[in-house]
């Protein structure tokens, strides 16, 4: 089928007395550092593609992964449509060509890596899919939402499993499920999928198509009644940190029904607040801060949730502290992964890094009183 991208129309979640402008390019001194790193660290490689990680520890970036470029790809759109600069959205462009090439037309996959293309993860195609959306949204390049509309018809097709659940991870080229593990939240289907269901709705409104916005409901039905059991999850505290983070995708993936699903993100906040508090002296995830503080504020736009302002300002405080400073410039600005037992973890983390800019962006505007845009399209 041949889709026509069609104008994305404006998400209801907005803050009153928005106007077509509402940022500056001169936000806060962590903004400028950020948007510094994504184009100048090297994490992208000059092909467009992103890598998964930068290890503090080698000095050296770990291989590219298609996920984390669609993550990219929606970050240059974020930071182009804030800051005004052009060369943002080159970036954005680029990381779209790269996933574009990357996706195999003949067998219909996109590959968690492309050398070796093992495997494709549901979630990740999703994430893809979003990115490709929000550059063909803003370049107006009809290939990108091909491409995308093409994957995310590939998730209902070749996911599906017979259960109505959807298999988390296919090897390729067969597109066989491989082997789920219960301890491995990334390696099971859940609730945390949702986010990744987002696409589908993305696509519905992009090109009109009603069997995606069918598919994105089932999802979310499924979502609310898996959700109960996802957290804590596990008795390793550790675990139960990495389980927020999902469990944060879940909420993050409701947004489209915020207004209708008010209960489940009122009492998902308070569980990952409660538990990330509980658990931070030991380990801290900078994605878990950024996560939260965002769903807050969304969730507030929306009329779902008050904002408790006291917790997001302690967060947001959290989440500053995981910035880096150095003079490498492959370094400076980023966001740090996680620490352990008070050490940094050696990873600078571009996922991180995205969270956090829109995260702390967003606050940043908050705090000064300035209408700031929620549009749940532009959630990275």
């Amino acid at each position: 089928m041949k889709y026509r991208l069609r104008r994305r129309r404006q998400s209801a979640i907005v803050c009153p007395g928005e106007n077509s402008r509402c940022y500056t390019s001169e936000l806060f001194p962590e903004f400028s550092r950020a948007a510094q790193w994504w184009l100048h660290s090297g994490i992208q490689f000059p092909t467009g593609g992103v890598a998964r990680y930068y290890r503090t520890d080698l000095g050296q970036n770990h291989a590219i992964s298609t996920e984390i470029t669609g993550y990219a790809a929606s970050t240059f759109v974020y930071l182009h449509e804030i800051s005004g600069d052009s060369e943002f959205l080159d970036r954005a462009r680029s990381a779209a060509c790269f996933l574009t090439n990357a996706w195999d037309p003949a067998r219909s996959s996109m590959p968690f890596e492309v050398d070796p293309a093992g495997a494709t993860y549901f979630f990740d195609n999703g994430i893809i899919v979003r990115g490709l959306l929000a550059v063909a949204s803003a370049t107006g390049v009809e290939q990108f939402c091909e491409t995308a509309a093409a994957i995310g018809a590939a998730m209902l097709r070749d996911f599906r499993a017979s259960d109505g659940e959807f298999h988390p991870i296919l090897s390729l080229p067969d597109k066989s499920p491989m082997d789920r593990d219960a301890a491995r939240w990334s390696r099971s289907p859940g609730c945390y999928q949702l986010k990744s269901a987002m696409a589908w709705n993305d696509l519905a409104e992009a090109t009109g198509d009603s069997e995606f916005r069918a598919a994105y409901d089932a999802a979310v039905d499924s979502a609310l009644r898996a959700a109960a059991d996802f957290l804590p999850g596990h008795s390793d505290q550790a675990k139960v940190m990495d389980r927020l983070h999902a469990f944060s995708y879940f909420l993050e993936g409701l947004l489209p029904v915020a207004a209708g699903c008010a209960t489940s993100l009122r009492d998902g906040i308070g569980r990952v607040a409660g538990l990330l508090r509980e658990i931070a002296p030991d380990f801290e995830r900078s994605d878990v801060y950024a996560q939260l503080l965002r769903i807050r504020m969304y969730a507030d736009a929306a009329g779902a949730v008050p904002l408790d302002r006291a917790s997001a300002a302690w967060e947001a405080d959290r989440l500053a502290g995981f910035q880096v400073r150095s003079d490498d410039r492959r370094i400076d600005g980023g966001f740090y992964f996680g620490k352990r037992d008070a050490a940094w973890l050696p990873y600078v983390n571009p996922v991180s890094t995205a969270f956090a800019v829109q995260a702390l962006t967003l606050w940043s505007e908050f705090q000064r009183g300035n209408p700031h845009r929620l549009r749940r399209d532009l959630l990275i």
